[in-house]
């Protein structure tokens, strides 16, 4: 029910916004389309999700051994699940599937449920900070900042240092879980509880190898280097021009509009930021195209993953 709304919401702002642009205009600036930049961004989509399945397997215990293979598979079919599960589910069934997969693979190197679930919450705060850090560090540069702009780099910012502080520092999270939890509601208080537990066997595996923590901190910035890069090329493959540094700034608030819980995959409230905030650099038509190619971004893995899907069902069963 809640995906039906989220997806009701999405055609909503989708209707609202083609409604006031010329609809025509969007045809034609995809006929005129630089042939080799977008070819060169959607591309891009195959490196990016390699890039992140090997950095799943540095995430992965060494003596799970987990295979470049699996990885990618388990990459993709979270990517098909997160586009029909709510909240992102995908990457929490795809911890349960990491499992599963080593389970019946390999016995001898089993993953228990607590510590793939840390790894894949590690994942993904590695992904939400490398996305704050560029989008802090282009709003900064930005120089056409108002009111508003300001008010996002004050809150950016403070998302960054409140994450670090949440993953570098054991007792800044223990107070924040404390203090989140009190107000919680029942149901949401136990999966809290869930995952404070996994927050602090995260802790306990990633602060004990620094060396391995800086790798693939390292490579999580560049991942997102490289995803805010593919949007850049969009951008050039649309014939439309934005300085790089704006893009960095722009495209990383719009992906975090797409992140709010209100519509289908972030369709519909990342179209309208990216029109929103690239305003001074292209028109709304274009912007709509733009939107579209963004959403390619989540699709293309998605319908990719597909082949694979049917292997994991039993485990989705399972899971549920």
């Amino acid at each position: 029910m809640k995906r039906l709304i989220s997806l009701t919401i999405s055609l909503l702002i989708l209707a609202i916004i083609y409604s006031k642009i010329n609809f025509s205009g969007l045809i034609h600036i995809f006929q005129n389309c630089s042939a080799f930049w977008m070819s060169v961004s959607l591309g891009m989509v195959v490196p990016l999700t390699a890039l992140t399945a090997w950095r799943l397997q540095q995430l992965a215990p060494a003596g799970t051994r987990l295979g470049f293979a699996e990885a990618n598979r388990l990459i993709l079919v979270a990517s098909t699940l997160n586009m029909v599960l709510p909240s992102k589910m995908g990457d929490i069934a795809k911890a349960y599937f990491m499992r599963n997969s080593l389970r019946n693979s390999f016995p001898s190197r089993y993953l228990n449920s607590s510590l793939s679930l840390s790894l894949v919450i590690f994942e993904k705060a590695c992904d939400m900070l490398s996305l704050l850090l560029w989008c802090a560090f282009g709003l900064l540069l930005y120089p056409q900042k108002d009111w508003l702009f300001w008010i996002m780099t004050i809150s950016v910012a403070g998302g960054l240092i409140a994450g670090v502080l949440l993953l570098s520092y054991r007792r800044f999270a223990q107070l924040f879980f404390v203090s989140v939890s009190r107000f919680a509601p029942k149901k949401l208080k136990l999966k809290l509880d869930k995952l404070h537990f996994s927050w602090n066997e995260m802790h306990d595996y990633f602060w004990s190898d620094k060396t391995q923590l800086a790798k693939i901190t390292a490579t999580s910035i560049f991942i997102w280097f490289c995803h805010l890069l593919q949007i850049w090329f969009f951008i050039l493959a649309l014939k439309a021009q934005t300085p790089f540094l704006a893009n960095l700034a722009l495209s990383p608030l719009a992906i975090l509009a797409g992140l709010l819980p209100l519509t289908f995959a972030g369709v519909g409230t990342r179209d309208a930021a990216l029109i929103l905030f690239y305003q001074p650099y292209f028109d709304a038509p274009t912007a709509a195209a733009l939107g579209l190619l963004c959403t390619s971004r989540y699709l293309i893995p998605a319908l990719a993953g597909l082949p694979f899907l049917g292997k994991y069902l039993l485990s989705i069963r399972d899971l549920r």
